[in-house]
């Protein structure tokens, strides 16, 4: 019973969201909003659920004082000091909320666009160490992939447009036409395609109850 009842209600729902694709909605009835409503009901549940499991977490670890319990409890802090005055309502005094001037607004406006842009930053440098272990032209399909990128990286900022424009004035849009517009549009349908082939896949396997990851066991 345990495990029917869960396959057995996202072959409904997986079947349901085939028929009101296909089928004419106002024959079908609207039963496609009503689901998602629905998902976006228990997605909120499970946010809440997966809050609850962090703080649970990291918790423990505080009291224990283990390894790296002071990292996770600024994580703590963080949590409730950017939740809780977001959550009050502005009538109590105009720090709380998500309006200007706000406490909310204060901690994302600082601290947290301050880090993402550190972050940021940090992650160009290893996109360049990336970039060029994957560039060496050691066979035919590498030198291509080094050519394009060199092309196509140059073409993107001021300094190479002008270059281009410099030798050919024509040159920057045959990049934006051919390069960008012809082999990287065919190569991401390409990926788009392979992608909605595995999902469709994974959506059958789930809907006849082949794959139950979901339910927590194989």
């Amino acid at each position: 019973m345990k495990k029917a009842v869960p396959v057995a209600i996202a072959f409904l729902s997986g079947l349901a969201m085939i028929l009101a694709f296909f089928l004419n909605p106002d024959k079908f009835g609207n039963i496609e909003e009503e689901l998602l409503q629905w998902a976006t009901i228990i997605a909120g549940f499970t946010l809440l659920l997966g809050v609850v499991s962090i703080v649970r977490v990291n918790w423990r670890s505080v009291k224990r004082f283990d390894k790296g319990w002071f990292n996770k409890a600024a994580l703590l802090i963080a949590l409730f000091a950017t939740a809780i005055p977001s959550i009050i309502p502005t009538s109590w005094s105009p720090l709380f909320g998500r309006g200007d001037g706000s406490i909310y607004d204060w901690l994302f406006t600082y601290p947290n666009a301050q880090m993402q842009s550190t972050m940021f930053a940090m992650l160009a440098f290893y996109i360049a160490s990336a970039a060029y272990r994957a560039f060496r032209a050691r066979t035919t399909e590498a030198t291509l992939l080094l050519i394009t990128a060199i092309i196509v990286m140059l073409w993107r900022v001021p300094m190479g447009e002008s270059l281009f424009a410099s030798i050919y004035s024509g040159l920057p849009n045959l990049i934006n036409t051919y390069v960008m517009g012809g082999v990287n549009v065919a190569v991401q349908r390409g990926i788009i395609i392979g992608g909605a082939l595995g999902a469709s896949a994974t959506s059958l396997r789930v809907i006849l109850g082949i794959e139950r990851t979901y339910m927590g066991r194989n």
